[in-house]
């Protein structure tokens, strides 16, 4: 069962734990302590090492670890034209334990990618490094900047342009990720993952009943997003695969929503158009294999595997969820890997690098068994 397009059998949603001397170097930054350059240098041998050790551990696509980031979304969205990084009282949602540092963004202005956006010079400076090796490349979706400044925010006001051409949003949005998408495939990408942890808000019914208790259509919300994604992936290059990775929360192996992908299974699995979905399915929390139904041909990776926590899943539990998971879907629409990141920000889950290893070549050993 060959399988030699992303997603692959054995892969990885994308952020691994800083190194120590990162996260210093990081702090003497904000500090003013260290120049931009000597960070730079510092996060391409540190990065040149993750490389070596991710292909050593088995995958066939490599990533920066999202070592140059703060944050898994905001350190993109923040960059984004008609966006302002502000400091907030309280991290937009809530997670079950550790909070993130109090950051969010607003819209100042019509939303546009701008040509020196850092993350292309990221994505140049990663493919010098990894030289003929695929590689991955994350970003957040565009539905994570809508949802984080005009749903999560109870205080949203549109700037005057989107109040009186309120459509002209979503339109901006869509063409915001398009360019993002055919700057990076320019510059070579052909492995781009949209994460978008919007949906695992929507599954829980809880956040369903605040939203709807402040006169919000969850369901109306989510058709945009999907409308969106499908704006984007109109303009993607044949060869070009856009995957798109759903979880629940991922901060200090903390966690922020629960409930299946039933409220959400028929809108996004049915109509969105990606070429695969990273579906987190490592806990009770992620519900039943039963929405899959609503999927069509796009590539299913189980996220089996638990990025939080350090002790090893049992091979033959896994083998048997992926074999229930093919009531479903089919077997060679399948793939596996962790449920999420190693380190959605910087601070990192709580295990340690060679305890996240040990889950990468859990997930490489299952994949050979199961799929050969």
């Amino acid at each position: 069962m060959a399988h030699v397009n992303p997603p692959y059998r054995a892969d990885v949603v994308g952020s691994f734990l800083r190194p120590k001397e990162l996260l210093e170097a990081r702090a003497a930054f904000q500090k003013g302590e260290l120049d931009r350059a000597s960070l730079t240098a510092l996060e391409d041998r540190l990065i040149a090492d993750l490389v070596k050790k991710e292909t050593a551990n088995g995958l066939k696509a490599v990533t920066d670890g999202e070592f140059r980031r703060a944050f898994w979304h905001l350190d993109f969205l923040a960059a984004v034209g008609g966006i302002k990084h502000v400091k907030a009282e309280h991290w937009s949602v809530h997670f079950e334990g550790h909070q993130p540092k109090a950051e969010t963004i607003v819209i100042v202005d019509r939303l546009h990618f701008p040509k020196d956006h850092p993350f292309l010079e990221a994505y140049d400076r990663l493919k010098a490094i990894a030289g003929d090796t695929p590689i991955k490349f994350t970003i957040p979706s565009p539905s994570m900047l809508h949802l984080i400044t005009c749903v999560r925010a109870e205080d949203y006001k549109p700037i005057p342009y989107y109040a009186e051409h309120p459509d002209q949003l979503f339109e901006d949005l869509a063409q915001t990720w398009t360019d993002a998408m055919l700057a990076l495939y320019e510059r070579g990408c052909r492995y781009l993952q949209f994460d978008d942890t919007s949906w695992g808000e929507f599954c829980s019914l809880e956040k369903r009943g605040a939203y709807a208790a402040r006169g919000i259509d969850v369901d109306w919300v989510a058709r945009r997003y999907v409308e969106v994604i499908n704006k984007v992936l109109e303009k993607k290059p044949a060869d070009l695969t856009v995957t798109m990775h759903i979880c629940r929360g991922n901060f200090r192996s903390t966690w922020f929503s629960s409930g299946g992908y039933e409220p959400v299974a028929e809108i996004l699995f049915a109509h969105c158009n990606v070429d695969g979905f990273f579906l987190e399915y490592d806990s009770d929390r992620a519900g039943s294999f039963e929405p899959l139904r609503f999927i069509k041909d796009q590539t299913v990776v189980l996220g089996l595997i638990t990025s939080k926590f350090p002790e090893l899943e049992d091979k033959d539990a896994v083998k048997a969820r992926i074999k229930e998971a093919t009531h479903y879907v089919p077997l060679e629409q399948l793939c596996l890997s962790p449920q999420c990141g190693f380190s959605s920000t910087e601070e990192g889950n709580i295990m340690t690098e060679d305890e996240q290893w040990a889950k990468v070549r859990l997930v490489r050993e299952i994949a050979d068994e199961v799929w050969g």
